[in-house]
């Protein structure tokens, strides 16, 4: 049977009653009286007691604890929170023919963000390519191709603007979130290792940054082989991982899992959906409404090779705040992928 906290009314009614009832006299009921003081005094402890009481309950599971206790749980069960990473990628330089960029040579994105070159670069044919660092951990220093970044300190010989090569700078992570940290404490303690099991595979590819759902396929390439592919929704890239997450995640699981198992790690490849739509009413706050629902929908429910139903389609539609009526012209059928295609949010059409 639960226990209900009782209100320091409730409390302070108590005392009182209590005290009454062993005092003659209607004194012990006014309001100036000392008993009246001391019933308030007493009531106000005890309420306290009972809310620490409270919280201490609360601590005693992970599912409820706060970020400090959770961190407790998390280190018996040996589930570290995942730190931030910092991002890094392949940056282009041009200049004269055997001008060197030092290694540690410091260069700034627009917005502020540093990065410094891991080895020295020599331009050759007016051009030298030099992987970078971002120096503070987190997704806020992923850069796209061509992304502009500039010279700290001028090099001498070298052109003092760069540019972010194709590949991208990516594979920065921000720390883990509470929540996401404590779902994976759970799922430790709901389903501990068992030597290589699909759960295993899933945990150690959640384990590494950035990482925020995972799926396992056993045997998809034949006999003793094991699949591996998840997404990184928090990137600032999308949720399809870069290469760099990618081998980030063979490292890890290549590190932990058995020797027998020949395991490969691949990110998804996206299959946009794009939808149209007749919308009643038809504003814009309407259509915004029914594109973050339907995002939602493909962060729940979409996955490798998975189904996304038509009648989720049109309950996302539905449920947009706003919504009295639509038709969706199309998809027409469930949206079926193909092994290894995940299906994302494309462009919707406003028919």
């Amino acid at each position: 049977m639960p226990f209900n906290r009782p209100p320091l009314a409730t409390l302070i009614d108590r005392i009182d009653s209590d005290i009454g009832s062993r005092l003659l006299g209607a004194l012990a009921r006014l309001r100036r009286a000392l008993t009246t003081i001391l019933a308030r005094a007493f009531a106000g402890a005890v309420h306290g007691l009972y809310g620490h009481q409270e919280w201490i309950a609360k601590q005693i599971l992970p599912d409820t604890c706060g970020e400090d206790m959770l961190a407790r749980h998390a280190a018996i069960w040996k589930i570290p929170r995942k730190p931030a990473s910092a991002a890094t990628g392949p940056v282009v330089f041009t200049g004269n023919d055997g001008s060197v960029v030092p290694a540690g040579t410091l260069l700034t994105r627009a917005d502020g963000s540093e990065y410094s070159t891991d080895a020295d670069a020599t331009i050759d044919a007016g051009t030298a390519t030099a992987t970078v660092t971002a120096l503070i951990a987190g997704s806020a220093a992923d850069a796209v191709a061509n992304t502009a970044l500039s010279f700290v300190a001028p090099v001498a010989g070298v052109s003092s603007a760069a540019t972010v090569d194709a590949a991208g700078i990516g594979g920065g992570a921000d720390v883990e979130d509470v929540e996401a940290w404590r779902i994976r404490v759970i799922a430790r303690i709901q389903a501990p290792p068992k030597g290589g099991t699909s759960a295993d595979y899933k945990g150690w590819a959640l384990a590494v940054p950035g990482v925020t759902r995972a799926w396992v396929y056993p045997k998809e390439l034949g006999l003793g082989t094991v699949t591996v592919r998840f997404v990184t929704d928090d990137a600032p890239g999308g949720l399809i991982p870069d290469e760099a997450t990618v081998a980030a995640v063979q490292a890890h699981i290549d590190a932990v899992c058995p020797v027998r198992p020949d395991v490969s790690v691949f990110a998804p490849t996206a299959a946009p959906l794009n939808p149209t739509i007749h919308l009643v009413p038809d504003t814009q706050a309407v259509r915004d409404a029914v594109t973050a629902e339907l995002a939602d929908l493909l962060a729940r429910e979409a996955e490798p090779g998975g189904t996304i139903l038509l009648t989720h389609i049109d309950e996302a539609i539905s449920i947009a705040a706003g919504e009295t009526d639509h038709l969706l012209v199309s998809p027409v059928a469930d949206v079926v992928e193909t092994t290894g295609n995940m299906t994302t949010l494309g462009v919707i059409t406003w028919a």
